[in-house]
C-alpha cells in the first residue's frame, strides 16, 4: 500500500526559496521516492504539494525532506502537512 507524503509550501517564495523548493521535487522524483508531485491551493497563503511513496520509504522520505528544509532554510516556507 503506497503511503501519501504532504507538504505545506508558501506561496510567497523569493527567487532563492523557489530555486529551492524545485530541488527539493526535482531530488524526490530523481531519488525514486515518487514519480509525480501534485500540488493544489490550500488557501491564499500555501499550497498544498502531495505524492505517493512506497512504505519501505516513508521514513526515509520524511528525514530527507526535513534535513533538506533544514540545511537550506525553508524552515518558514516549507512544512510537514497533517
Amino acid at each position: 500500500m503506497k503511503k501519501d507524503v504532504k507538504l505545506q509550501i508558501r506561496k510567497d517564495l523569493n527567487n532563492n526559496q523557489q530555486q529551492n523548493i524545485i530541488k527539493l521535487k526535482g531530488s524526490l522524483i530523481s531519488r525514486g521516492y515518487t514519480e509525480i508531485i501534485h500540488i493544489t491551493d490550500q488557501d491564499d497563503d500555501f499550497h498544498l504539494n502531495f505524492f505517493e511513496t512506497s512504505p519501505e520509504f516513508k521514513n526515509e522520505v520524511q528525514e530527507f525532506i526535513q534535513t533538506f528544509i533544514k540545511k537550506e532554510n525553508l524552515e518558514d516556507t516549507v512544512q510537514f502537512f497533517k
